[in-house]
């Protein structure tokens, strides 16, 4: 009895300080101007997480690379390239920024311009995802995708995706660059928000949602109330066709 109420209190104490254990920044903008090359962007030692993290490609053929043919403002942008998705894993090209805290609570804000080269299908592209560092296993969160060209938010835990409404969905435009506006208000209860914008038209707006994993089993799952890790480019690509898209002009922030 005595050591169940110990683990009891430590328990609750761990609880209150987890905002101070797990301390980051709320906010990161960055529009790729700095950088003389893409090494530039992940710094290590001291300097590690200054800028981005870290960056994902799982294929051979796949590539990120600074660009200042396309960008959308000043001088460069971020060249995404990804192979299509097969068998043998999910295809990669991002970068991702970690060791955030964008706490339940509070309402995350991510903006980001993305052009998409083409006009063929892609479905089930992901575009941006929010989430939250576990010890074992991909990190659950929710993200951004493509499916019949249109945006929808899907969750990376057991909920249901959040569509467009049918009657009034709108297509992702192509071969030009497009405001993605995202602000999701986080609750591991059902008191969350969804908004996006695309282009500045409002193409989603819900409430009473979960919108963070819930704290079932700390120690186990890793889930703290807290978006710790923001990635962009092609988080994931279809199955559908290889992909080039650009990236520039990207936030996250906390707006409340």
């Amino acid at each position: 009895m005595k050591r169940l109420i110990f683990i009891c209190i430590l328990l609750v104490s761990f609880a209150c300080n987890k905002k101070k254990i797990f301390e980051g920044p709320n906010f990161y903008a960055d529009g790729f101007e700095q950088y003389e090359s893409i090494d530039d962007l992940i710094l290590m030692g001291e300097d590690q997480d200054k800028f981005w993290s870290f960056n994902q490609i799982t294929k051979p053929e796949n590539t990120v690379s600074l660009d200042s043919v396309n960008v959308h403002s000043g001088n460069k942008s971020i060249k995404f390239t990804a192979a299509k998705t097969d068998d043998d894993g999910a295809s990669k090209a991002s970068i991702a920024k970690q060791h955030m805290a964008f706490w339940e609570g509070e309402t995350i804000r991510a903006t980001a311009w993305y052009y998409i080269e083409g006009e063929n299908k892609l479905d089930w592209l992901f575009l941006l995802d929010l989430e939250e560092k576990t010890a074992v296993g991909a990190g659950p969160g929710m993200r951004l995708t493509l499916v019949n060209n249109q945006l929808r938010v899907e969750y990376k835990f057991n909920e249901k995706d959040i569509l467009q409404t049918v009657s009034e969905a709108k297509n992702f435009p192509r071969n030009q660059w497009v405001e993605l506006v995202w602000e999701v208000k986080l609750s591991r209860k059902n008191k969350g928000e969804v908004r996006l914008w695309q282009n500045g038209e409002l193409i989603i707006e819900t409430k009473n949602n979960t919108t963070l994993p819930k704290d079932i089993l700390y120690f186990q799952q890793g889930t703290k109330g807290v978006y710790s890790n923001v990635e962009v480019g092609i988080t994931a690509n279809s199955r559908d066709e290889i992909v080039t898209l650009w990236v520039d002009d990207v936030k996250f922030e906390k707006v409340n």
